[in-house]
């Protein structure tokens, strides 16, 4: 298996790429490997230490870089977003709607509708106010391409993850619907949907005791054992099929939701032990 980032290629040669949750996980991989395919790259993120840090090490490394603190459930701080990238490098030519978070993971009778409402704001809304900020400037360009990152628990169910999958399940919708309006203006609006993917998501992992953290990763192991490839992906190769969505190599795809999930959503994933 190799993982690897892949050496330096012109895929996506002086186009301006904007990235959503930049700073780790499948928005870090994906802006990394839009530098080294010939990006100019704005990373967001609501992490200003990670992200600036992120712009920092690929700025040495001689990309052309920029960062931008956003969260992407606030509207004014998206257009504030786009106008930055617009300033900084003229023009979007992707957008690259990333950004999400797992929400509490407990049966719907015991959520929080505030905590159900901050999943939709930030999983579906973002990208919604994203796709409405960059738009108007594809129109101006004459077309350009949007890649939102769902996730297969918008094609499923999934025990106790009822805000996660209703917020997918919407950026499902959304692609496909943005596909319809926005394919005769030459705009594509394509998705991947992600299985298990080897990131801590919320963070939550990395907080707790080691003890904690290790059983909570062998768990999620466990699990990604049962799929058809019966691993994990690296965020490098969610990040590749990312960048195939953003390239002229998938000129004719649009309202596309591509699974990259180890053939998760392909059996039933029963236990035979």
């Amino acid at each position: 298996m190799n993982t690897a980032f892949p050496p330096s290629s012109d895929l996506l040669k002086d186009q301006v790429i904007l990235v959503t949750g930049a700073a780790s996980g499948i928005g870090r991989a994906t802006a990394m490997l839009a530098a080294q395919a010939g990006a100019r790259v704005m990373l967001a993120d609501w992490s200003s230490d990670t992200g600036e840090a992120l712009a920092a090490e690929l700025g040495e490394k001689g990309f052309e870089v920029a960062f931008q603190s956003c969260d992407v459930s606030q509207p004014g701080q998206v257009q504030a977003l786009v106008d930055a990238t617009l300033q900084q490098f003229g023009r979007i030519d992707v957008l690259v709607n990333n950004t999400g978070i797992p929400g509490a993971s407990r049966p719907a009778h015991e959520l929080d509708p505030e905590e159900f409402g901050r999943v939709l704001a930030v999983n579906l809304q973002g990208p919604f106010l994203c796709a409405r900020a960059a738009i108007p400037h594809f129109l101006i360009q004459g077309g350009g391409v949007i890649v939102n990152v769902a996730s297969t628990y918008g094609l499923i169910g999934a025990p106790r993850a009822s805000a996660y999958c209703a917020s997918k399940g919407g950026v499902i919708a959304l692609t496909r619907q943005l596909a319809v309006d926005y394919g005769p203006h030459s705009v594509r609006v394509n998705a991947v949907a992600p299985g298990y993917v080897d990131t801590d998501m919320s963070g939550n992992r990395a907080r707790l005791p080691e003890a904690q953290r290790l059983a909570a990763q062998q768990a999620r192991e466990a699990n990604a054992a049962r799929q058809p490839l019966g691993r994990q992906a690296a965020p490098t190769e969610i990040a590749r099929a990312i960048l195939f969505l953003a390239s002229p190599d998938s000129s004719f795809m649009t309202g596309s939701i591509v699974t990259v999930d180890g053939g998760c959503t392909a059996t039933f994933n029963y236990n035979l032990a």
